[in-house]
Order: C-alpha cells, then structure tokens, then sequence
C-alpha cells in the first residue's frame, strides 16, 4: 500500500487526546501538511479525520511529535480505488488496522478519557532535574502519550493506554518511588501525613547537623585555631572529622544515597551538588588532619564546620520548603472538605447513617438542615434553600424543591429534603470538579518551558562550572591554591540551585489553579491559564451568556384581524418537541394559556432560520426574514412593527399559514443582572468585547446598547460562529488572542475555533467538553475572574522564573570567586549554603502570596462596606 500522498485524506487512529486542547494542538500540527478546515478530531473514537491531499507519513509523524501515538486507520485514496475493485488493503496492514479498529471497542479506553489521566505519587525526587528524568522514565513506556510530573506536588499525570505497574516499575528503575494515587480523600490524607513525618525529620537532621556546625563556627570566629599546627592539633581534627561523618550520615544520609542512586543512573540531581560539595570539603579536611605534610603549609585549613553548616541549613531549607508547599494545595483540601464521610440513606422505611462509599444510584437519603448533601440528585420530596458557594461561587442560597437537582457538597440551610441519589462516587460533579481541578495544577503552561529545558542539563553544566573555577584557582589563584580551589569548587555546588527553578512554575499553577476554583472557574490545562490573560478581544454569545437564556412571549401582532390565540396555538404546536430556547418560550406561554397543542406533521427545522410544518391542516412556517424569504413569503406589512419590537431588544419571528403572512411573535430574553457591570469590568482590563448573534441586527444592537459592548456581529448562523472566530483571530494582529463564550451545542464549534474557550457551567454539556475553561455560575462576573486570576498568576510565574534565573546567574559567578580580583572577596561555602536554602524558600513564599489575591469585584465590595 502506498502511503506516502494521498489526495482523498487518511484517517488516522489516536491515542491519549482527552480535551480542545489536544484538538487545536493537532490541528495546528497538522496544517502545513494538508487544509486545516479539512481536519477533524472525534476524542471519543480517537481518529484524526483528513479529507484532503495530505502526505500520510508526514501527518502521523507530526501527531506522534506532540506525544500521541498515531497509526493510519485508512488511507481514503486506496478505500476509494478498493471499492471499484482494486483492492491490496488487507494484505498490506492487516494488523494494524485491526488493532485500532479494537481499541475503541475497549471499556478501559473511554474510561480513562473521562477521568484524564492516570495519577501517580512520586517519592524521591528533590529537584528539577528530577522531573525531567521521571518524566522521561514514564514517556519510555509502551503506551504512554503523555506524561508531566507536577515538582511542587510531587505528582505525575500520565495519558495514554500504559499499564500502571509498568508506569511504578520505571519510575523505581529511575532512581525514584512512585504508588498509584488511588482514593483522593485519602490520598491526601496520607500524602499530608507523610509531609508531617518528612517535615519532623527534616528538622531534627538540621538540629543534630547545626548542632556540630554552629560551634565549630563559633571556634573558628573566635580566635580558635583552625589549621593543622602540631600533633595535638591533629589528633583533635581527626577525632572531629569522625564525629564530622557521623553527623554527615546521620543528618544528610538521604542527600549521600539520592546521589548514589542518580549516579547509578546515569543522571545528577540536587543531591549530586551537595553530596559532591560537602564531601569534597570533608574529603580535604581528612586528608589534611591525617597527612598534614603532604600539602603547603598555607593549605593546612580543616573545613569540616562548612560540611556540618551546609547539610544543617539545606534541611532547614527543605524544611521551610515542605512548610510552605502545603499551603498551596488548600483548594484541594477544602473541595475534598465539602465531601461528606456519611449519608443518610432511607432503606425499607428505616433511616440510618453509612459510609458515603456504600451509598447506590437509585437510594432515597435523607438532608436535614445544617447538613452537607452526599452525592448528587434530584428532590423527591421537601423544600430548602442550599448554599452552593463552594460549587459554583454564587453566594446567594438557591431554592431547591421537588425535581430540582442537587450536588454532591453543598450545604442544606434550612428545610429537610430527600432525595434520589443519580450519581454518586466518582461521577458526581464535586468528584469531576476536584479531578480537573487537580489535573489543571499538573498542567505547565508555556511559560515554564524554558525552566524545565534549563533545569534538564542544569546540575551537569554546575558540575562543570565548578571544575572549571577549581582549575582556573589551581592555576591562577593565589596562595593557598589548594584552599581556594577547594572553596571556590564547593560554593559553586552549593549556592547552584535547580529546586528554585522547578518550582517557579508549579508552584503559582497550583494556587493560581486553586484560586480560580474558588471562584467557580474551572481550568483545564496551562495553556488556559496563561492564555486567559493574554486575551485582546473577547466574543461573547447573547442567548444564555448575556442574556438568561429563558425568553418569554413579549407581545404578538396578527394580520387581517386574526386570532392571536390561534396563532400562538399554531406556533407552540409546530414547536412542540422543541429545544431552542425561543421555542420552548411559545410552548410556555401557550401553556400558560391552557392552549390544547397538537402534534405537528411534516415537520422540518432549518437552522438559523425557522421550522415548518402541518397542524390540523394548516401548513405553518415560524422564522425570521430570511426564512420567509426563502418561503416567497411578503413580510412586508409587518416590517415596520417587528423592527419596532426588535428597538424593544425583543426577537420577532414571522408566522405564515397556508402560504400567506399571519402575524408576527415577539420574544424577549431577559438581560442577566449582572450582565452590564461585568462587560465593564472586561473592557476596563483592555479587552474588545464583541457580542456574536442570529439575531436580527436591530434587537442585537438594542441589547449591546444597554449591556455597553464594543461591536455586534448579528444574523449569524449557528454554523457560522466558528468562521466569524476564525476570521477575527486571522484578523488580529500579531500576539492578540481571540476568546469566545458560550453555553450552547451550536457554541461548540466557536468555542473549539477560539484561542481560549470559556463555557457557562448553566450550558449544555457539548459546549462545557469544548472549552478550555468552564464559569460554574452564570454570571459573567466569573470571565473577568478568570482573566484577572490568569493575570496574576502568569504575573507571579514571572517574579519566581525571574528571581530563580537571576539568582543562579549571579550567585555561581560570586561563588567561583568573581569579586576576588576586586575585592579580595571569596565567599564561603556556609553562605552558599544559606543562600541555596532560602532561594527555593523565596519562590514558594512568593508563590503563596497569590492566596491573597482578590479580584476586582471583591475590592469594590469592601470598599462599599468600609
């Protein structure tokens, strides 16, 4: 079989592409290859679909170069030609096509795509160069697509069809431990116990460890004699350089075996730095304190003080670190909170409280007031209102009755209800929320790029660097060359530091990431985040975006003294078993009406258009213009009334019987409250706000009037919006990004197309799988949350990637001995010591500086109380 060009296009089978995010990257990789509009990618059945010219070998090699495995499923040419007979198809690939033939047929595949990814905890890893071993381990399995290991929460997530034992076994052939993250509530129990333990250790080894160095300090600041003189003198130093390595064993042990185990792999790590640094200085002390003759007597310097100070301030540092970190995980903490342990479940009349893991769809429970609900459902019976604050960020309690839905987590204020549990474990939203929440921290946005290629080949490059000042010392330095060498070598392995390199990044992604939660805003990956707040224009859709999403009948107007009852009879009967939400309000207002319907026959539905149809005989258009236009329907004689209702912001539609106009129906959706206020606060931070509409120009411009957008984009067709987003984003200039907002089916396409996709959480289900980021409530106060939290947290990225660069840039200079020829100045090893300890200190202290971010609207809030 030829695959090399194929001009009718290939489908191609995928593995590991869970989210839009997946979809634009392949597109994009795809487009200098074939026409990107000819591209599309099905997540749930994994195929890449190209139906045009495109080089097959090319397209899959640049699939698989953004981590997805990729095999050709079809080349159309040849399908083409097999169908009329010429057929070599099976004997070539016969294998290959059955294998991904089958692999959407397997349940573990669509399984695994829902839940994103599988989570490991990782144990053993102290510094950047860590990740990207890991990372690499992990990648190097059979089935892996992706994998991405979070430093700041010592996690890797990993994408694709690997088997989990596999994935532990290469992370410990790696050098490293790794379980697999199973339940999350107590996982993270564990993880914080074991945080505990590490955090106590850590401590007493800096105690024991300070506790030989402080005095050793102390001696030698004091006048005390630090050089081996006389027998006495070296007696005594042979005796503290003992004690010296017991310390050294017992106090930094783990730093002596994570660089023993990352020189068995071929790697260097943290641990390499300060395990060569500390025993190198110990190394020339003994050799000093046993065979003084054998250096200058100038040389004769012992520095076990700086071996002893060095391992008690890192873990201090590492303490401190470990401190700080587990502040950053507080949204997750506080999601997992909301969970309930135990639920009250109504089982053959008798109420009883079980565990939340024994709770099965179909059960009756029971909420009292004051209590959480335990999974989600919907009210068999009572009323209450139910605070949903920490679900969607809405403040106000919502009224909940019977048949309403309710969550998993939130809080019953004040009527008992019962209800029947629809999802429970794993599928309730709380559970989803938490999972994407969690994967969004393990998300690296771009930004952090550029830190994780330098933390790759950062300990090697050190290691050189140091050897290089040892030589430059040996051969230029003055005397004692052998000290100097020795202490300028050491500096340089200490003061390096990769940790605050690794955790710029991840560290601000976790908060940032957990902020936004808190504000009902949900993140799906680091691209989003950082892109959230690079946005110059923002396309907002009107219906249930701007508007509630709840039209209703504001007037209607008939001609030649019809009955408006029997037009609005007509048109509810013709939009009976419709789900467009202008439909769906006729349908209502008949009802309302206690209208009898009947059922339609002959029905169509143009989209963007009208419907038609026959009811009792009569022969019903409902549309727009354009719909009786295409209908050779006049509307002429109802113009000037359907614009005056469209000044009104109201949606008129024409109605025709029999081929004849009838009247027209004005409906009028509703301006969210809230509305206004938010799109200021969007154009206050700069951005273009564009509402995108089919509805007819003169209601689309009296609502952006009233809400103060921009520029209006009406008549659209829903088929269009994503060829309007794709316009504006060529249109734009270099750099300026494109976002879309949307809540519906036909926004899915748009928010897919947009360089950043926001779906109301009120939305259907399409639009919220298509976007990058999801507002749980309706408000649009949640988009300028989301953008004013990207802001900060990219912000903050900056200060620690910025902090981190420049203090290795200077520090290993100064280290090497760079201020000596000016100031006769070389630093000690001690200091540098101190120095490596604080600066990861400094970027995780900065990183939690982003839980005290509060948005704009919070301000304004507590000014007007003060």
């Amino acid at each position: 079989m030829n695959q090399a060009l194929s001009e009718q296009g290939a489908l191609i089978a995928i593995q590991g592409a869970g989210c839009q995010s997946c979809v634009k990257k392949i597109k994009h990789a795809l487009a200098p290859l074939t026409d990107a509009d000819k591209v599309s990618v099905d997540l749930q059945q994994q195929t890449v679909s190209i139906d045009a010219a495109v080089d097959i070998p090319a397209a899959l090699e640049a699939i698989r170069q953004l981590g997805y495995p990729a095999e050709l499923k079809e080349d159309k040419q040849n399908e083409e030609n097999a169908a009329g007979g010429h057929c070599e198809l099976s004997a070539a690939e016969p294998d290959t096509v059955s294998e991904q033939d089958a692999a959407p047929q397997d349940a573990s595949q669509p399984s695994k795509s829902q839940t994103g990814a599988i989570q490991l905890n990782i144990t053993g890893a102290k510094c950047a160069a860590c990740v990207s071993k890991i990372e690499q381990a992990l990648q190097n399995v059979p089935g892996v697509a992706s994998a991405a290991m979070n430093f700041a929460d010592r996690t890797a997530a990993v994408e694709g069809d690997a088997d989990t034992d596999a994935l532990i076994q290469a992370v410990e052939q790696a050098g490293y431990g790794a379980t697999l993250a199973t339940d999350d509530a107590a996982d993270q129990e564990a993880k914080e116990k074991a945080e505990q333990v590490y955090y106590k250790q850590l401590l007493q080894n800096m105690w024991l460890a300070l506790g030989l160095g402080v005095p050793l300090m102390a001696w030698g600041l004091l006048g005390g004699e630090m050089m081996v003189q006389t027998g006495l003198s070296q007696f005594a130093w042979l005796a503290v350089g003992l004690i010296t390595l017991a310390v050294m064993a017992k106090s930094g042990g783990h730093f002596y075996t994570g660089a023993w185990k990352a020189f068995k792999n071929h790697s260097a790590n943290m641990d390499t730095l300060i395990a060569t640094g500390t025993g190198a200085a110990w190394l020339y002390s003994m050799a000093v304190a046993a065979l003084p003759q054998a250096v200058p007597e100038m040389a004769r310097h012992v520095y076990f003080e700086a071996s002893a100070m060095i391992i008690g301030l890192i873990n201090l540092g590492l303490a401190l670190e470990v401190r700080a970190r587990g502040k950053t995980s507080q949204a997750i903490k506080r999601l997992l909170d909301l969970q309930p342990k135990t639920a009250r479940v109504i089982r053959d009349g008798d109420e009883k409280d079980i565990p939340i893991e024994n709770v099965r769809k179909g059960d009756l429970l029971r909420v009292r007031p004051g209590e959480k609900i335990a999974v989600d459902g919907e009210v068999r019976d009572g009323k209450s209102l139910v605070d949903e604050s920490m679900l969607t960020g809405e403040p106000i309690p919502v009224e909940k009755k019977q048949g309403d839905k309710v969550s998993a987590g939130a809080l019953n204020k004040t009527g008992s209800m019962t209800y029947v549990a629809v999802k429970v474990g794993k599928d309730t939203a709380l559970a989803q929320i938490i999972a994407m929440v969690k994967k969004a921290q393990n998300a690296k946005p771009p930004l952090g790029r550029l830190a994780d290629k330098i933390s790759a080949v950062f300990v090697p490059v050190v290691l050189i660097i140091a050897v290089i000042a040892a030589l430059a010392w040996f051969n230029f330095g003055p005397d004692p060359r052998i000290a100097h060498m020795l202490v300028a070598a050491t500096t340089v392995l200490i003061i390096a530091c990769p940790c605050a390199l690794g955790l710029a990044t991840p560290m601000s992604v976790m908060v940032g990431v957990g902020k936004a939660a808190e504000a009902g805003v949900l993140i799906r990956n680091g691209g989003a985040l950082q892109q959230a707040g690079e946005l110059a224009t923002l396309v907002l859709d009107k219906t249930g975006t701007i508007t509630e999403g709840k039209p209703s009948v504001l007037e209607i107007q008939a001609v030649d003294g019809r009955d408006q009852t029997e037009l609005l009879r007509l048109a509810a009967s013709l939009e009976k078993a419709s789900e467009h939400p202008l439909g769906m309000a006729i349908v209502e207002s008949a009802r309302e009406q206690s209208l009898t319907l009947s059922d339609p026959v002959d029905f169509q539905s143009e989209s963007g258009q009208g419907v038609t149809g026959v009811i009792d005989g009569v022969t019903v258009l409902l549309g727009n213009r354009r719909w009786m236009e295409t209908n050779h329907i006049d509307a002429g004689p109802l113009t000037e009334a359907a614009d005056k209702l469209a000044e009104q912001a109201a949606t008129p539609l024409f109605m025709a019987t029999d081929g004849a106009l009838a009247g027209v129906i004005a409906v009028a959706d509703k301006i969210k409250s809230d509305s206004r206020e938010a799109i200021a606060r969007l154009r206050e931070r700069g951005l273009r706000v564009i509402m995108l509409t089919g509805d007819v120009k003169r209601s689309a411009e009296a609502i952006a009037k009233q809400v103060g957008v921009d520029e209006v984009i009406a008549e659209v067709l829903p088929e269009d919006k994503a060829r309007v987003i794709r316009d504006l984003r060529q249109k734009a200039a270099q750099g300026e990004l494109v976002g879309m907002v949307g809540d519906g089916v036909n926004d899915a396409p748009a928010l897919a197309e947009a360089d950043v996709g926001f779906a109301i959480g009120t939305g259907t289900d399409v639009a919220i799988e298509s976007a990058d980021i999801t507002l749980m409530r309706g408000s649009l106060h949640g988009l300028a949350d989301a953008i004013e939290v990207s802001r900060a947290t990219v912000r903050n990225i900056k200060q620690n990637l910025f902090g981190a660069f420049v203090y290795n840039a200077l520090g290993i200079p100064v280290a090497a001995g760079l201020l000596y020829p000016v100031l006769g100045v070389l630093m000690s090893p001690v200091l540098a010591g101190a120095a490596m300890s604080m600066s990861s200190v400094t970027v995780v202290s900065n990183a939690n500086r982003l839980r005290l971010f509060k948005s704009s609207a919070q301000h304004k809030q507590e000014e007007k109380a003060a």
